[in-house]
């Protein structure tokens, strides 16, 4: 069977009345209808299609682009509510239902809403859940400290925003970490900060620790691992003394502190500049 809410290239294999006959390698067969059909083509040509149900539950093929495919979170617009759920315009023909009991909150015509196509087992029908923390897994994680991952803003908590990573995991950008306004759906590139012990994930929006901070801010990095993780240096020590200590100006001192105490590298006391412990 050729998977439904899938992207497949697909062998032009006959015409009929209605359309022409795709067969993938394994010999299973869908229609294209006539309106999808290129002006041009033989029997034997390849063309790239997505396989969804129609109307009358039968599985078809369209060149059309879905804004999302199966088991995959995006943001769509309710065009239709009735006794039986809401639809989202997902870019195809049948729009994407989305029953009552998957609904976070009720949904209304013309509102955007963040989702998961997934495929529903019992009907064997692609639907909709904007219960989206539901199909995210941290059980085993496929991300490392450090690496660059696409975020989606999922929610707002107390803490900062959820988001989803890779279109897999849950992660948490604190609100001292976010320097622009946020908004569900927001797609955007982030890093992983930290993998916590119970697996969950803190996101930066800025890439994290040594690897892209300023050079004066990676002098004053390598002078504390070098002094054991301390230097008793401040904002108020005086200048001359910063100058011949970390050959630096006291403004730039200060921005490089700044930037290494942003980036949650060292801690700011008033004896002067503590390395965190993890770092």
């Amino acid at each position: 069977m050729i998977q439904l809410g899938e992207f497949h290239d697909l062998i032009i294999i006959r015409e009929t009345d209605h359309g022409v006959y795709l067969e993938n390698e394994e010999g299973d067969e869908v229609l294209l209808p006539n309106k999808y059909v290129p002006e041009t083509w033989m029997v034997h040509d390849k063309i790239r299609v997505f396989v969804y149900l129609d109307h009358d539950e039968r599985p078809v093929a369209t060149t059309l682009k879905p804004r999302l495919k199966l088991d995959q979170f995006g943001m769509l617009p309710c065009v239709e509510v009735t006794k039986f759920g809401a639809f989202l315009d997902w870019g195809l023909e049948k729009h994407l239902f989305v029953s009552f009991k998957e609904q976070v909150v009720p949904m209304r015509p013309g509102e955007k809403y963040l989702v998961f196509c997934y495929l529903d087992l019992e009907t064997d029908r692609l639907a909709a859940s904007s219960k989206v923390h539901a199909f995210l897994d941290n059980s085993t994680l496929t991300v490392e400290p450090f690496e660059e991952v696409d975020l989606l803003v999922s929610n707002e908590t107390d803490l900062g925003f959820n988001v989803i990573i890779n279109q897999l995991h849950l992660g948490l950008i604190y609100h001292d970490e976010v320097f622009k306004p946020l908004k569900i759906g927001d797609a955007l590139k982030g890093f992983i900060k930290k993998i916590r012990e119970d697996n969950k994930i803190d996101i930066m929006l800025q890439r994290p620790g040594y690897r892209s901070i300023e050079p004066n801010a990676q002098k004053i990095l390598d002078k504390l691992k070098a002094a054991g993780g301390f230097i008793d240096l401040t904002d108020k020590s005086d200048p001359d003394e910063i100058k011949n200590r970390l050959q630096m100006s006291k403004k730039s001192f200060k921005k490089a502190a700044g930037s290494l105490y942003k980036n949650r590298i060292i801690e700011i006391k008033e004896d002067g500049l503590h390395l965190k412990e993890d770092q």
